[in-house]
């Protein structure tokens, strides 16, 4: 009976389970490298709105001039600013005209104002220059969306308006005239009633010619005028060229983003332009009511 039996052991089931191999991690050993520029990635579309992939935007009439307007009055301003320093420069200057009657002045004071008085006018030379050119295709563009605005056509050719506002002398006259239509072709005014400019504009145009004819003024004494005297009225026509010319950037600067801001394809009228700062004496809102004791929260 008991041969019949055979007794086999065998180790319980959780002692043949596997142990776990505790593995460690390998080293950096720095970003993945490929033989050859990899082909594959995702496309860089992801922060474009659905509707918009695969098609080419199609710019707006007022971009253009939008983009100009801002590299024109930054460019004014700077011009501004440098006819600042230049004027001041040539104040200077004139005051040391004035103590050099009494004995002589400094050597490095002297190399100092002129310094100053060559960076500026270089700089502001520079900037009006850029100014200029920037200046003239904003009228060209602003002239165009105006027209689209309105539905009519420029009253001008293009090559009427370049020699209107290129040609010395000539644009004395016809630079405001155009500036003039274009501010009552951008304010949506009717065809029929006669351009009248702004008050912005008509100071622009006084500014700008006083500025042109002191700036033929100043050239003509500098080729001319040798003597001591005429220096120094030279320093003061100089001075007073400076403040017109910097009065003239500035009012330019006003007057671009004025029209831009008309172009604009929002009605002025109805939107205001106006943000709260602070509230004055205002009454004090009314507390909510206490809660009665044991209600629940």
């Amino acid at each position: 009976m008991a041969g019949r039996w055979q007794w086999v052991a065998t180790p319980p089931p959780q002692a043949g389970a596997p142990r776990s191999v505790v593995r460690r991690p390998l080293p950096y050993t720095g970003p993945p490298s490929y033989p050859v520029p990899p082909r594959w990635g995702f496309p860089q579309l992801s922060w474009r709105w659905p509707v918009s992939l695969g098609r080419r935007a199609t710019p707006k009439p007022l971009d253009q001039p939008r983009m100009l307007s801002r590299n024109l009055v930054a460019t004014l301003w700077v011009t501004t600013a440098a006819l600042g320093v230049a004027a001041v420069g040539e104040g200077w200057r004139y005051v040391l005209l004035i103590l050099s009657r009494g004995g002589a002045l400094s050597r490095s004071v002297v190399a100092f104002s002129d310094a100053l008085v060559v960076t500026a006018g270089v700089v502001s030379g520079l900037a009006a220059v850029a100014s200029l050119v920037l200046a003239v295709l904003w009228v060209l563009r602003a002239r165009d969306v105006a027209a689209t605005v309105t539905g009519q056509r420029p009253s001008r050719p293009l090559r009427d308006v370049l020699i209107g506002l290129l040609v010395p002398g000539l644009n004395l006259a016809v630079a405001g005239s155009i500036l003039a239509e274009l501010e009552h072709a951008a304010a949506r005014k009717s065809v029929t009633e006669r351009p009248r400019p702004s008050r912005l504009l008509r100071l622009w145009w006084i500014s700008w010619v006083v500025g042109e004819v002191l700036f033929a003024v100043v050239w003509l004494l500098m080729l001319f005028g040798t003597s001591v005297q005429a220096l120094a009225n030279g320093v003061e026509l100089h001075l007073v060229a400076d403040l017109v010319a910097a009065f003239v950037a500035a009012t330019g600067a006003l007057f671009v983003t004025r029209i831009t801001l008309l172009l604009e394809p929002v009605d002025l009228a109805t939107v205001s332009r106006l943000r709260v700062l602070k509230v004055v004496d205002a009454p004090e809102p009314p507390l909510r009511a206490t809660r009665p004791v044991g209600s629940p929260r």
